[in-house]
């Protein structure tokens, strides 16, 4: 296996008097990484450290397990020109990694041994089935989301961490022609505690469908993000209990910052456009603890204090993904195989 040495670049700051919040570890590899997941691990001794996987195009799968320090490129067999967007880690040796592409080619494999072996447990003949993103409770426990299939929109779920069977669509609402979810940063699928999922799509509707009851019930509200064209629509749900933050805009106008986040403070039954408005169009969402959140997207990141009601740009990187641990500690993914650790965000 190659094993990558990185430099750590420090990176400019964003915009005068703004302190830089994020801090390059990886770049150069001919892929864009949109796929990412992040475990904290002790060693015999007891030293902490961050199990960092990221996956994208070109079949590239990544994993460090010394907190960004040396990285090991990992391959999946028959996997070199698939586009892995979605990845699941659990620790150093588990992980469920998503291809994306019609029929055959949206795939979910799993290791158990770090990555040097990858089984598949799942694809689909269908033409019009199209993996997005796909979301865990536990090792054994996991959702995938798929573009709609015959009006609606298909999930596909493991209750043993190996056989995946579609869930019943009788309690899904109807999906808007032309509605689909985006496979953009792994989080336009998303889980709150125990029951709770969340999908974000877009299209001719920017709408949120929320589940309580593990995927059983579904309701679909729509929301006041960016819609009406291909391009356009929700890329990322973040849920907190009560509150849902959701990010996007239209990925082919980076730049304009015009209904691209909102919140929910009840779960996503009622929508408000953030008063100040991240700085373009965002692909992810996470919170780094707390009221605090932070936004990536490919002109920019930014951070909000307040549950996503004011936002600020911090940075000028270009990222897709984005992953938090427990303690705040983040790291984020986007283009040319760049890895990005979040390294300030107090206010």
């Amino acid at each position: 296996m190659l094993i990558i040495r990185l430099l750590i670049l420090v990176m400019l700051v964003a915009l005068p008097g703004e302190k830089s919040m994020w801090t390059v570890q990886t770049s150069g590899i001919d892929t864009n990484l949109r796929g990412m997941s992040a475990v904290r691990e002790r060693d015999a001794n007891g030293k902490a450290a961050d199990v960092v996987w990221v996956s994208g195009s070109n079949g590239v799968i990544l994993r460090s397990v010394d907190s960004g320090e040396n990285w090991k490129r990992l391959h999946v067999a028959g996997g070199d020109k698939l586009d892995f967007r979605g990845i699941r880690a659990f620790d150093a040796q588990t992980a469920y990694a998503m291809s994306i592409g019609s029929g055959e080619n949206s795939r979910i494999y799993k290791t158990t041994d770090g990555g040097e072996n990858w089984t598949m447990q799942f694809s689909d003949k269908r033409e019009a089935f199209f993996l997005d993103d796909i979301v865990c409770a536990s090792e054994k426990e996991c959702f995938a989301v798929s573009d709609s299939v015959d009006g609606k929109i298909p999930i596909v779920s493991t209750s043993d961490g190996i056989h995946w069977k579609e869930m019943p669509s009788e309690g899904m609402p109807a999906a808007l022609a032309g509605e689909g979810a985006f496979a953009a940063s792994g989080t336009t699928l998303a889980m709150d505690g125990k029951r709770d999922l969340y999908i974000g799509t877009g299209g001719l509707k920017a709408r949120v469908f929320h589940s309580a009851d593990l995927g059983k019930n579904w309701t679909a509200t729509e929301t006041p993000l960016l819609s009406g064209e291909a391009s356009q629509g929700i890329f990322s749900v973040f849920p907190a209990g009560k509150t849902v933050v959701i990010v996007g805009g239209d990925y082919k106008e980076t730049k304009a910052a015009v209904r691209v986040a909102a919140y929910s403070t009840d779960k996503g039954a009622t929508w408000k456009l953030a008063e100040q408005q991240p700085g373009g169009f965002r692909s992810a969402v996470a919170s780094i603890g707390g009221r605090t959140l932070v936004a990536v997207g490919p002109s920019g990141e930014d951070v909000s204090y307040d549950a996503g009601v004011h936002w600020a740009q911090t940075d000028a990187l270009d990222l897709n993904a984005v992953v938090t641990l427990e303690d705040g500690n983040a790291w984020a993914a986007g283009v040319k195989g760049t890895v990005a650790r979040l390294s300030y965000h107090k206010k």
